[in-house]
């Protein structure tokens, strides 16, 4: 219940903010759909050229971008922490953080917080609903269940990997370039794994999972029979578990080893 409140208390803040600049927040919704959108736009044109991509057809790789932006929204809301190690190791705000009694990687994604974000998961939803008629997809109650389970673990693979990324900042004395190559890599999970190479496919599936993320869950729902890629699906959420206790015991581990910023 504590955190529940200090939950609540850091939307106000975050609201209060906003309301004060409310064409800046305007701006960042904006700007964030215009981005998804162009994705899109990249995905329809790649079509334009060829009527299948490694055996998936125009629809089902919108389907599949769609369910991948409903996690990232989400992700990207609550674990906005891009730029932890500039400002909380570098300049020292970390020093405040463990000053207070709840837990460090809490405060910190919430002091970073980002609701506007959560348009792209709305977006994606539309998205699949759309292909879901379109490639006349028979519907049940339980994929709505499964759709929560996916969407749950693949939040927590995100966030396992960008928390020990951030951790990593904690062992180094200078902030690490290894972010934005992690960033672009995430981008490959949208895409149908099996267009790949068996290197790549292997890095993506099991040691960067971010085929997790998109086409492995999103191909429960299309019935993808090829690789197996929908027996894997159900790995989802053990997979997001498994992830995120590995990036939280590593933040927890740096954050003992965290010193200060120093003079």
């Amino acid at each position: 219940m504590r955190y529940a409140s200090l939950f609540t208390e850091y939307l106000k803040n975050y609201a209060k903010t906003k309301l004060t600049y409310r064409a800046d927040f305007w701006i960042e919704v904006i700007s964030d759909l215009l981005f998804q959108i162009m994705n899109l736009i990249f995905i329809l044109v790649v079509f334009q050229h060829t009527p299948s991509l490694g055996g998936w057809s125009q629809d089902e790789v919108v389907f599949v971008y769609g369910f991948f932006m409903i996690p990232y929204g989400i992700f990207s809301t609550f674990f906005g922490i891009w730029n932890f190690s500039e400002r909380y190791v570098v300049k020292g705000e970390m020093d405040r953080v463990l000053t207070r009694p709840a837990h460090s990687l809490f405060q910190v994604l919430l002091e970073n917080v980002d609701p506007p974000s959560l348009m792209g998961s709305a977006v994606g939803a539309g998205i699949m609903a759309i292909c879901w008629t379109r490639l006349d997809l028979p519907f049940h109650a339980m994929d709505l269940l499964m759709l929560a389970l996916f969407v749950i673990g693949a939040v927590l693979i995100y966030g396992g990997i960008y928390t020990a990324l951030s951790a990593i900042s904690f062992f180094s004395d200078s902030p690490t370039g290894i972010v934005p190559l992690i960033y672009n890599i995430q981008n490959y999970g949208r895409y149908p794994v099996n267009i790949y190479n068996k290197a790549i496919r292997f890095v993506l599936t099991w040691l960067l999972p971010f085929a997790f993320v998109g086409v492995i869950p999103a191909s429960y729902f299309l019935e993808k029979k090829a690789d197996d890629l929908s027996k894997l699906a159900m790995l989802t959420p053990v997979m997001g578990l498994v992830v995120f206790t590995l990036g939280l015991a590593l933040w927890n581990h740096g954050v003992k080893r965290y010193r200060g910023a120093g003079s």
